[in-house]
């Protein structure tokens, strides 16, 4: 622990988001961030993945959200000239305080970011049994062109619930950062809703109808 009891937590900054619960493979081969892992690795202390604002994922510096989540490194192989592969686990989201850039990688000093207390079961039941349906009936459409039955098991906590989803959905990266930073599980897992919606709708496709010419006509203009 470090500057006044935030916690030191070495930077990598990449172009992609990452939940809690949710994996990642990483391919290592920069010098900075091969010496970062060796002293996660030595040290067994995680390493935090944060979405670039600005800036570069190779070479130079780069500008990071301040809202990132700490991974655990779950396997890690090391080739003969240095450079790793990595999968990660993530664990828990923190939220950046300070910044140190005089080293080879960046280095945050950080806090938690705490989850607010789920409302009641009346008003949140409804909303997590909307989205797991919704959910199972993605899955069950994507699967379906695949010829394929498939049976989900949800997480029973909601928080691990919300970020599961989260992850699994075609989201742009910016989405997917304010619903990290979000810390009401519920108003989380509202705004997967309308995007499960859509996308079941998309995987559906419109309806479609050939018009005949003569119901055209009235929007043909002559020129």
């Amino acid at each position: 622990m470090a500057r006044s009891g935030l916690e030191e937590m070495p930077l990598f900054p990449l172009n992609t988001v990452l939940f809690p619960f949710a994996s990642l493979s990483l391919h290592v081969f920069e010098d900075r961030y091969k010496a970062m892992v060796r002293r996660c690795l030595d040290e067994g202390r995680p390493f935090g993945v944060v979405l670039i604002r600005s800036g570069d994922e190779v070479g130079g510096q780069a500008d990071p959200y301040l809202v990132g989540t700490a991974v655990d490194i779950v396997q890690s192989h090391t080739y003969p000239d240095g450079a790793m592969d990595l999968h990660v686990m993530g664990l828990r989201r923190f939220r950046i305080r300070d910044l140190d850039d005089e080293g080879p990688y960046l280095v945050g000093y950080v806090e938690p970011v705490e989850e607010a207390q789920l409302p009641g079961p009346a008003r949140s039941e409804p909303v997590l049994n909307e989205a797991k349906e919704q959910f199972e009936l993605l899955v069950e459409r994507l699967f379906a062109k695949q010829d394929l039955n498939v049976s989900l098991g949800f997480p029973k906590d909601p928080v691990a619930l919300s970020f599961t989803m989260a992850n699994l959905l075609p989201l742009e990266n910016l989405q997917k950062q304010m619903l990290l930073e979000t810390t009401d599980t519920l108003q989380r897992v509202e705004t997967l809703i309308p995007i499960l919606y859509r996308q079941i709708q998309e995987l559906e496709g419109p309806p479609f109808v050939r018009l005949t010419s003569r119901e055209l006509a009235d929007w043909i203009t002559a020129n």
